[in-house]
């Protein structure tokens, strides 16, 4: 009788791979969300809030600014040299009192006129000045449809902040010096910023050349200078000491923003300038008188 074997064949379950492909592939998209949300904050911040940014997160050693203030206008300083690095060896050695020419012509952290990449404090401080005007406008909740008429713009004077008239939106009743709600509510709003700033106020009434043929309207010089005026009671009444107004002017329609249309309605505007601050006397000039 021939014996029928049966053999049997086991199959071996396959071994467990493990899971780091996982943590792999998680590492990955959360890189890749970084990275996409890196790009989106670029795209969505100004040029002067870029350059706060990096102020912020620049080492202390190498502050540009000549003070190590860190308040809203960066500090003031009599001495104009800045952060200097100091060691144990130019102490002890005597290496500091070495001739001009081996100096270099300029520091790291410093600015200086001979180094333009690097704002001085005034660009400094206009730069944080309008980064804090733009803060306060964003707290209102219609500052959306108020975009082209909210003006603000740094000059070689300081920082411009406009109310402009735009086709079919002004900042003031036609032919009167009354402002409308929404004006005095843009204001109101931007008062707290002004108040903590330490620049001179000025205040200048702007408006558009009268078309031909359009009838008589308000005098112009009048006009002007009674929304200047207005501007600046408004602004008084929130909190704005009044020391800080420089002057109150009405230009009428001599200085219009689009020289080659003086008609349009953009040439009507009220300018509040913040005057760049002076810089400190030395206090060996003091001394000297």
């Amino acid at each position: 009788m021939a014996t029928i074997v049966v053999k049997k064949v086991k199959k071996a379950a396959h071994g467990h791979h493990g899971g780091a492909w996982k943590i792999a592939y998680a590492d990955f998209v959360t890189a890749m969300m970084a990275f996409f949300l890196l790009m989106w904050l670029i795209s969505m911040t100004t040029q002067e809030q870029k350059v706060g940014l990096a102020e912020y997160f620049a080492p202390a050693a190498l502050s540009p600014a000549s003070s190590g203030a860190g308040g809203i206008m960066y500090g003031t300083a009599l001495d104009t040299t800045g952060n200097k690095p100091s060691t144990p060896n130019e102490a002890e050695t005597g290496t500091a009192d070495r001739d001009d020419k081996d100096r270099p012509t300029t520091r790291p952290g410093r600015s200086s006129e001979l180094d333009p990449s690097r704002p001085d404090a005034s660009v400094q401080a206009n730069v944080t000045a309008m980064a804090s005007l733009r803060q306060a406008l964003q707290t209102m909740p219609d500052i959306a449809e108020l975009s082209h008429n909210v003006v603000i713009e740094a000059t070689k004077d300081g920082v411009n902040v406009s109310l402009t008239d735009e086709n079919g939106r002004s900042m003031f009743r036609d032919g009167s010096v009354a402002p409308y709600e929404r004006t005095r509510r843009v204001l109101e709003t931007l008062a707290p910023t002004l108040r903590q700033l330490t620049n001179r106020l000025t205040i200048t009434g702007h408006t558009s050349t009268a078309r031909p043929g359009s009838g008589p309207g308000a005098e112009p010089w009048n006009l002007t200078a009674g929304r200047a005026l207005a501007v600046r009671e408004i602004l008084s009444s929130a909190g704005v000491p009044n020391d800080n107004f420089a002057s109150v002017v009405g230009r009428a329609d001599t200085e219009p923003v689009f020289p080659d249309d003086p008609y349009i309605a953009s040439n009507r505007r009220v300018t509040i300038t913040l005057h760049n601050a002076s810089p400190p006397a030395p206090s060996n000039l003091l001394r000297l008188r």
